[in-house]
């Protein structure tokens, strides 16, 4: 429907003379088109083409706004997934190259340490043989040597053979029922070995050996990851414990005590498996060169 036509503007003032005044003009149509033509006009469209609204109760349909929006969230996401899976495809070869330069890389190292290992326990053999013709030319010097090899036997410096007894300890076997929650409980750790060793001393051993590493009272043993090192040189499972002493008592001692009990709870518990056997003769080698930090013979300069 159409607005209601503003009422008539009154008749300006005549001005004397007849003639009209020329400000009451001015205002008489201001009063007139008050409102713009352009403005009436749209309005009167929108009036007639206005439908009428829907009847009451009748469902709003739903802006589909909020769905294209997550639409395109979803998209978006799925694009940076996909764009990452194909930057790991195209990465892993180079992954892959690398680890296994590492894995040579330490592999040679390992054998020139071995290398190296080796050309150092034959200096050694040949300066402890130099050293023993030097000493037998006099009594006294039969006597020292005497000493000096019982002080290498003891303090893990010189090679030592004899009877004893072998530890052995492994990892659980795949799929064993006790590590149905984490089967990384089934590996042997450093402390498992740090027991055994500490078991076997108590038992009495005479001189400790673990994977042909000499232990001393300077060793350590110790984890870096997953691997086992003693004096900072990585084993290999199985790890065999070796030890000089009596077979038949070193045996029974170390099975009834901590170490024993303690290999016991952990086959048990976790299914880290070991083995005690008597050895009627095993050699140990002779530990790198022992460094002393703080002792000093006696009488010797600070």
């Amino acid at each position: 429907m159409a607005p209601p036509a503003p009422p008539p503007a009154p008749a300006p003032p005549a001005a004397p003379g007849g003639r009209t005044d020329a400000v009451a003009a001015l205002l008489g149509r201001v009063w007139d088109d008050a409102l713009d033509p352009g403005y009436a006009a749209a309005a009167s469209r929108r009036t007639v083409a206005r439908p009428e609204g829907p009847p009451p109760g009748t469902p709003v349909p739903r802006r589909h706004g909020r769905s294209l929006g997550a639409g395109l969230s979803l998209a978006l996401v799925g694009l940076v997934l996909a764009a990452a899976a194909v930057e790991a495809n195209v990465q892993r070869p180079v992954v892959e190259q690398r680890r296994a330069e590492l894995l040579a890389d330490v592999a040679e190292q390992t054998d020139r340490n071995d290398a190296l290992a080796a050309g150092l326990a034959a200096l050694r053999a040949e300066v402890d043989g130099l050293e023993s013709a030097g000493l037998g030319a006099t009594a006294e010097g039969e006597r020292l040597a005497d000493q000096l090899e019982s002080l290498g036997a003891r303090t893990g410096t010189a090679a030592v053979r004899g009877p004893g007894v072998a530890v052995t300890l492994d990892d659980a076997e795949p799929g064993d029922p006790a590590l149905t929650d984490d089967p990384a409980l089934g590996r042997v750790l450093d402390r498992d070995l740090q027991l055994v060793v500490n078991g076997l001393w108590a038992a009495g051993a005479e001189a400790v050996s673990v994977n042909d590493q000499r232990l001393t009272s300077l060793s350590a043993i110790r984890a870096a990851g997953e691997a086992i090192l003693v004096d900072y040189r990585p084993l290999a499972r199985p790890y065999v414990v070796q030890a000089i002493g009596d077979p038949d008592s070193l045996a029974a001692r170390f099975v009834a005590g901590p170490g024993g009990r303690g290999l016991q709870t952990l086959g048990e518990t976790y299914g880290i498996r070991h083995e005690v056997s008597g050895v009627e003769e095993m050699t140990l080698p002779a530990a790198s060169a022992v460094t002393l930090r703080y002792a000093r013979p006696e009488g010797a300069e600070p």
